[in-house]
């Protein structure tokens, strides 16, 4: 079992955290979208499914700095929830998709789906990352948008930008 860090909690049973999460939101007052409008989404979840886990955990937790709020591991499996900050979902198209890989790792390289991080120093994040085993896909660079961003690959394949605004 992963050992949780000072602080977080740990909750045996999933459905008595997500009680107690549904319970808290349903006393704040409605949560309004950029354009002010009431919000249907009020979390956006990303499952990760790895194929090692005491891994991922050591990339995501320890080197990229998420902050792990539950761990709900079991004798049924592993599963630890990290806080990545405020979720946005961003949608190109393929030539947009094309263009962004293109700046960031040289070729189009990633799939689907790209995590993209804002993080404090991305050249410094990405060092971090590859000492956890992450692999550079491209050294960093200067995007025409301004800033730094970086581009890695975790183990379990997922791409990962990072990116430092300017």
């Amino acid at each position: 079992m992963i050992s949780a860090p000072d602080g977080a909690p740990r909750f045996k049973n999933p459905s008595v955290a997500g009680r107690r999460e549904r319970e808290k939101r349903a006393s704040e007052p409605p949560r309004h979208g950029l354009e002010g409008s009431v919000a249907g989404v009020v979390e956006f979840r990303v499952v990760l499914t790895v194929p090692d886990f005491d891994e991922a955990v050591a990339l995501y937790r320890d080197a990229l700095g998420l902050e792990q709020l539950a761990d709900w591991s079991g004798e049924t499996g592993r599963v630890v929830l990290l806080s990545a900050g405020r979720a946005t979902i961003e949608l190109f198209d393929d030539t947009q998709a094309a263009l962004v890989d293109t700046i960031e790792a040289g070729s189009r390289v990633s799939g689907t789906v790209r995590f993209a991080f804002e993080v404090s120093d991305s050249e410094e994040t990405a060092r971090r990352l590859v000492a956890a085993g992450a692999v550079e896909v491209a050294p960093p660079v200067t995007p025409p948008w301004g800033g730094r961003n970086a581009r890695v690959q975790a183990p379990d394949g997922m791409q990962l930008t990072l990116f430092t605004g300017e």
